[in-house]
């Protein structure tokens, strides 16, 4: 039987403004009704699989539930790295866990975050590789490539190993352009796609052949892994020990029984704007367009826009992207630039390069529409029979008027219950909790002032989503 592990990681850089570090581009809806994350799982329908392992960094992992739980998926859990390690240690993770279950599955292990726009090939080409991984094969799929890119590694494939496989020859390096032209020439490449199916058991015994230290490290975090709610909580001491590491470089490229597969699926991995203007449907003239948005005599552009209006006239090749707090615009060509754009926010202490201005938390999402020397105003959505942590604040005292739904406000030990057009007063330092009682969300706006307003600004007695 094969587990789907799904690795849902990123650093939010490359699709600034919509992605940011704390809701990187797997969360987001860039090709469709369905988030990058929710797609990826929705594929594999057709495919006998086990509910779907997901890997992910402790800052996303109520981003993952909640993806997860709208789109209807039951998961066989959701491991938490502490630290970004690579891919490596993530899948060892997952296989370690796997075998803990008592189980050797075939670990079909994918990224979050890429397109394929032919799920039927995906599966045929999934399908194609069972018997290989099952006879202790480590598959990688290589994408039947339909350009000379340079952003791409490459596989070459060597003698035919079984129906529709090949051995590994060797793993090449992000190529320049003329030797891009000649690998498509010759046939024999494929683009790497970081996609892989292999026995729990064969990886890890590869691993610890290979590199022992990622081997070693992984098994004592997993030994002493603990459940939490949906996820899975590792030792967070014996995994900063692993060395980081690629899947490539730790394995594959070492190992002598690497086998590829071709998967020809209108893959893309929407490393960039150009990329995803590039998978997107366009206009007779090219444009790729969403949201509220009017181009006149406009030519081969990417225009985004999340709320507001945006009129364009006249632009040719260029990516404009709006969102509430930041608004992108680039020549397609020159849109690797946006990694500079996110280093430098970063560097003068702004926040747009790690989160929007709407927030989502496990129990809802608040959005801060408007803020001052001394006042801050959120308008906060609270999930049906979510409750806020009991906490308190040193700096600031805060205001809520319920807009619709129910609040059970608790102030100091008090409760109280507030409906639409009601108001309620949170001195500083007063403990209080908000909760959602009713089976409706419940909208209202906070307005909070003080000396000091920062996200940081909390103290938590009791909090239902274990944070501290």
């Amino acid at each position: 039987m094969i587990v789907p592990i799904i690795m849902a990681g990123g650093s939010g850089t490359r699709m600034w403004p919509l992605s940011r570090q704390l809701f990187p581009k797997q969360f987001l809806r860039l090709c469709g009704v369905n988030s990058m994350l929710q797609d990826t799982v929705y594929r594999l329908k057709g495919l006998e699989h086990q509910p779907p392992l997901v890997i992910c960094n402790e800052e996303h992992r109520f981003s993952v539930a909640e993806q997860l739980r709208v789109g209807g998926v039951i998961s066989s859990g959701i491991i938490l790295e502490p630290i970004g390690k690579n891919t490596a240690p993530a899948i060892t993770l997952a296989a370690f866990h796997a075998m803990a279950q008592g189980q050797d599955p075939l670990l079909l292990v994918l990224a979050a975050d890429h397109v394929i726009k032919d799920p039927a090939a995906f599966r045929q080409s999934v399908a194609l590789a069972v018997p290989c991984a099952q006879q202790g094969k480590l598959v990688t799929f290589g994408i039947v490539p339909n350009s000379p890119e340079t952003g791409y590694g490459y596989i070459k494939r060597g003698e035919e190993q079984g129906e529709g496989s090949f051995v590994v020859s060797r793993f090449v390096e992000k190529p320049d352009k003329a030797t891009a032209e000649s690998y498509i020439t010759s046939g024999d490449y494929f683009w790497n796609s970081g996609m892989f199916l292999f026995k729990a058991s064969r990886y890890l015994a590869e691993l610890e052949a290979h590199c022992p230290e990622i081997y070693n490290a992984c098994h004592k975090a997993v030994s002493q892994a603990k459940a939490d709610l949906d996820f899975i909580r590792i030792d967070a001491a014996a995994f900063a020990a692993s060395p980081e590491d690629s899947i490539d470089y730790a394995v594959m490229e070492k190992t002598a029984n690497a086998v590829v597969v071709p998967m020809d699926c209108q893959w893309s991995d929407v490393g960039s704007w150009s990329a995803l203007w590039e998978v997107s449907e366009k206009d007779v003239n090219g444009n790729a367009i969403h949201g509220d948005v009017i181009n006149l005599d406009c030519w081969n552009s990417y225009i985004h826009s999340e709320e507001r209006l945006i009129a364009a006239i006249g632009v040719e090749d260029l990516v404009i992207v709006d969102t509430k707090d930041a608004t992108l615009v680039a020549k397609k060509s020159d849109v690797q630039l946006v990694k500079k754009v996110v280093e430098q926010l970063k560097a003068e202490g702004r926040s747009q390069w790690q989160h929007h201005r709407e927030v989502y938390r496990p129990w809802g999402k608040y959005d801060s529409v408007d803020n001052g020397e001394r006042f801050q105003v959120k308008r906060i959505t609270v999930k049906p029979g979510a409750k806020l942590s009991v906490q308190m604040h040193h700096h600031r005292a805060e205001h809520w008027v319920v807009v619709s739904g129910t609040a059970k406000v608790t102030i100091d030990g008090n409760d109280q219950y507030l409906t639409e057009n009601e108001s309620v007063y949170i001195p500083i330092a007063a403990v209080h909790a908000l909760e959602n009682p009713g089976k409706v969300p419940l909208e209202l706006i906070e307005v909070q002032s003080g000396s000091y307003l920062g996200e940081d600004d909390i103290v938590r007695f009791e909090d239902k989503y274990g944070r501290a």
